[in-house]
């Protein structure tokens, strides 16, 4: 495995992260009809992950694992796991981040970036996660009602007081970065080191201006839905055309089926498979190794934000940090999906 600095800190992180918004499950539900989280074999991932040499697992406060959206009786699930994972490790050996904003209690102040909902909410991670801090600490997506200055003094109170170790944004626009690194800056706060967002070959705005920031002040990028939710991995398609397997992330996402399943899509993966076939290599290592690359391109760490539902399907994502995708195959990989470089 070969480690990365976090950004502009000097923590190091595998190249690859693992993530716990879709778990594997269970035909069995519980008592509210949720299909539950199959506890034993996320714990064997995440153990073949970390005896792989993976050192960061990302979660956060709302995930549950099988479910979307969650409902209020089944946020913190994801949380808990993790911190079942942790009890089986040296928790120094390990890098966990996990999120702050989402709605975590019916009433005023049960969600947001307040100061107020961000004590309450580090407290109750620690607890889930069974542990005393927090490496990396994201605020999730914006809070219009709380003053970014708020939010900023709040996270830097959490570092100071050795609750959290790092601070991380995810899902702002790049207006709202900006402004929040110039007050970290104009007030002397700490400054996010890495920023959390979508980015798959499919799903590329990120390179529109966040790059950008990112490269400018030194923050690494992790990548969710590398896969585009599993889309890129060709599961959800056939010599028929499309198909939906039973307890796949598109049974619990409409919104999945009806952003990735279309016609041009459908293009883009036979193109795909083909340079994937070429090179010897599945569908999800062409993708992974397209994000590791275009990191390098576009001069900014890349950390894609792996999941996984099976050990095999672990094992063939971590494969793709030994594809090294020279020049010529992203340029016909360019031309496939339509785009320049």
């Amino acid at each position: 495995m070969k480690y990365i600095k976090l950004g502009d800190s000097g923590v190091k992180v595998s190249q690859v992260a693992i993530g716990t918004w879709f778990l594997p499950r269970l035909q069995e539900k519980d008592e509210l009809g949720i299909h539950k989280v199959d506890k034993e074999t996320t714990l064997k991932i995440l153990k073949r992950a970390y005896d792989e040499g993976v050192n960061f697992i990302d979660t956060a406060n709302r995930y549950h694992g099988a479910m979307a959206p969650v409902d209020l009786a089944h946020v913190g699930n994801a949380e808990r796991i993790v911190g079942e994972f942790l009890k089986t490790v040296n928790r120094e050996s390990v890098v966990i981040s996990t999120k702050v904003r989402g709605k975590m209690g019916e009433f005023a102040n049960g969600e947001g970036l307040s100061r107020k909902h961000i004590q309450w909410q580090i407290k109750e991670s620690l607890k889930r996660l069974g542990t005393s801090y927090i490496d990396l600490y994201f605020i999730h997506w914006p809070d219009p009602d709380t003053p970014k200055l708020e939010t900023l003094r709040t996270l830097n109170s959490l570092v100071n007081n050795g609750l959290v170790y790092y601070l991380g944004v995810s899902n702002h626009s790049a207006i709202d970065v900006m402004e929040f690194l110039h007050l970290s800056e104009r007030y002397n706060l700490e400054k996010f080191v890495v920023m959390q967002e979508k980015y798959n070959m499919l799903e590329r705005d990120i390179e529109k201006d966040k790059v950008d920031i990112a490269r400018r002040y030194g923050l690494a990028v992790m990548a969710y839905s590398p896969l585009a939710q599993g889309f890129l991995t060709g599961k959800y398609t056939d010599r028929n055309g499309w198909k939906v397997e039973e307890l796949s992330r598109a049974t619990i996402s409409e919104d999945l089926k009806k952003r990735y399943f279309t016609d041009a899509n459908l293009k883009i993966l036979l193109g795909l498979k083909d340079i994937a076939s070429e090179l010897g290599i599945t569908l999800s290592q062409l993708a992974i190794a397209w994000l590791l690359k275009r990191g390098d391109q576009l001069g900014v760490t890349v950390i894609p934000l792996i999941g996984a539902s099976k050990v095999e399907h672990l094992e063939d994502n971590l494969s793709a940090l030994n594809v090294n995708l020279r020049d010529e195959h992203m340029k016909r990989i360019e031309e496939i999906l339509g785009k320049s470089t």
